[in-house]
């Protein structure tokens, strides 16, 4: 079997197609969606035709497309037939704001906005075409030849944890890298069956349902909406998964909530996305009754920079380098740290973001001579294996002390009737920063007198600076569509929770 790498002047689409057709994938199934199954010789061939499609609407190859559509094959396509024309493709949620669909569409320059009717009006006077047009007119053109180009393959945006998102730019040859490093790491086969619940529009879902089943030669399940542990069990069991991916608050959802005798099929899971404790990591893999392989990845990376495979798993660790990558952790000077010693991670490899879209500036603080700084705060263990500690703005001043919250978070979920919680320094009435705890509890339980134990409990596990002031009961915590925790909106005076009730200690 044949896994050369996309060479960049070659082109991604052209070079993922050829290798299909080397290997003899043309009639393997490559995706199970809502509207049928899909071989990648169809894929392939309707990309193909689409590109007139985009031709005839006066696309040029260097132009860029906006691609704004649930998963499903329809994004697939879109995206195989845009990199065709050689143009760069930009996908985005489809669930953001008005706002946020304007501002990245007005921050790429983007020349075609592909997306649903629904969807239309958001984009004003800039060109658009809906998913159903572009499906439609490639039924029924010729195929056209893949453009050889080197303009950057795609943009994906940061997902706006801490602001604004960032456009971050990606070439021609990256997501070969991809397969190459962490694909065949995680051993993914060609008679794999993957769901990712993290969206293909998001650099974890691209990775998962996209990059690896296409250069495996291996198939996915594509869901459109946001699907419950319920219905993620039900296509597990149907279409006989074996490689699951989610993020961390999805597998406690599904542990909380799922069948367990539904996931029978899955070989391994694989968490990404934010910290994934030990504890949590277990309890999952004993639901699944399969590992869950813990990773840590950023969109300027591309996918993942640390993994555990199946091969080499420590729960509670976010693994070691990837292959092809070096790490290292550092000081604020940019020395290398020692051994058990807390620095900030980075990272150098075959492929990274070439840069943030107009932002120079921003790119040269994190890009420095070939490395990159993830702005992830780790610690390097004598096996080789790291821990991740905290987003370097996920970092709390609390008294002058700089500490991180999820010291604090892991003793407090350790108690049974905590569901989830997340801890973050609020200002109290005289403007001093005071520690407050936002607990999801489990259902049912009787929050009279929680809060007392919670913070007897973070007394008797934690330096009395770490001790939340003020616990804060909550429905659910506030959360990016990929899962990830939004820790500034829980900094905001004004956050004001559903059903949120406080507690002062």
């Amino acid at each position: 079997m044949s896994h050369d790498l996309v060479t960049p002047l070659r082109g991604f689409a052209a070079g993922l197609e050829d290798l299909a057709y080397r290997n003899e994938w043309g009639a393997r199934t490559a995706y199970l969606t809502e509207d049928g199954i899909w071989t990648h010789g169809e894929v392939y061939d309707t990309a193909a035709r689409a590109v007139s499609v985009l031709n005839r609407i006066g696309l040029r190859p260097g132009d860029r497309v906006l691609v704004v559509l649930p998963d499903g094959i329809g994004w697939v396509v879109a995206f195989l037939a845009a990199a065709r024309a050689g143009c760069t493709v930009v996908p985005v949620n489809p669930e953001l704001t008005s706002d946020d669909h304007a501002f990245m569409a007005r921050d790429c320059d983007a020349r075609l906005v592909i997306t649903t009717p629904e969807l239309v009006s958001r984009f004003g006077t800039r060109r658009c075409l809906t998913i159903g047009e572009l499906m439609a007119g490639a039924a029924d053109a010729d195929r056209t030849a893949p453009v050889p180009t080197d303009v950057p393959l795609y943009v994906h945006y940061t997902s706006g944890t801490t602001g604004r998102p960032k456009g971050v730019v990606h070439p021609q040859g990256n997501p070969a890298a991809y397969y190459h490093s962490v694909g065949q790491a995680l051993g993914v086969r060609a008679d794999d069956v993957t769901l990712s619940v993290s969206k293909l529009f998001f650099t974890y879902g691209f990775c998962n349902a996209l990059v690896f089943p296409l250069f495996s030669g291996s198939s996915a399940v594509l869901i459109s909406g946001r699907p419950s542990p319920s219905t993620v069990g039900t296509l597990v069991a149907r279409h006989r998964v074996s490689l699951l991916y989610a993020v961390p608050s999805w597998f406690g959802r599904v542990v909380a909530e799922g069948d367990p005798s539904q996931f029978y099929s899955v070989r391994a899971a694989v968490s990404g996305g934010e910290r994934f404790p030990r504890d949590m990591t277990e309890r999952a893999a004993r639901f699944l009754g399969a590992p869950v392989l813990n990773q840590l990845g950023a969109t300027e990376v591309g996918c993942a920079a640390t993994m555990n495979t199946l091969d080499c798993d420590v729960p509670g660790t976010i693994g070691r380098a990837v292959p092809g990558y070096r790490v290292e952790v550092r000081d604020a000077d940019r020395n290398p740290v020692a051994d058990e010693v807390e620095g900030g991670l980075w990272v150098r490899g075959p492929a990274l973001m070439s840069g943030y879209l107009n932002r120079r500036e921003a790119t040269a603080e994190v890009l420095v001579d070939g490395w990159l700084h993830t702005r992830d705060r780790v610690v390097r263990h004598a096996d080789g294996t790291f821990t991740h500690v905290a987003r370097a703005d996920d970092l709390e001043m609390v008294g002058g002390i700089t500490m991180s919250p999820m010291e604090v978070e892991d003793v407090l979920r350790s108690h049974h009737k905590v569901r989830e919680v997340a801890v973050a320094a609020v200002p109290d009435h005289l403007g001093a920063s005071r520690l407050r705890a936002f607990v999801v509890p489990e259902p049912g339980i009787t929050r009279y007198g929680l809060d007392t134990e919670l913070i007897a409990l973070a007394r008797a596990n934690l330096a009395p600076y770490k001790v939340p002031r003020s616990v804060r009961f909550v429905d659910a915590l506030p959360r990016t569509s990929t899962g990830k925790l939004r820790r500034f909106a829980l900094r905001e005076p004004n956050f004001s929770p559903k059903a949120a009730e406080d507690s002062n200690a």
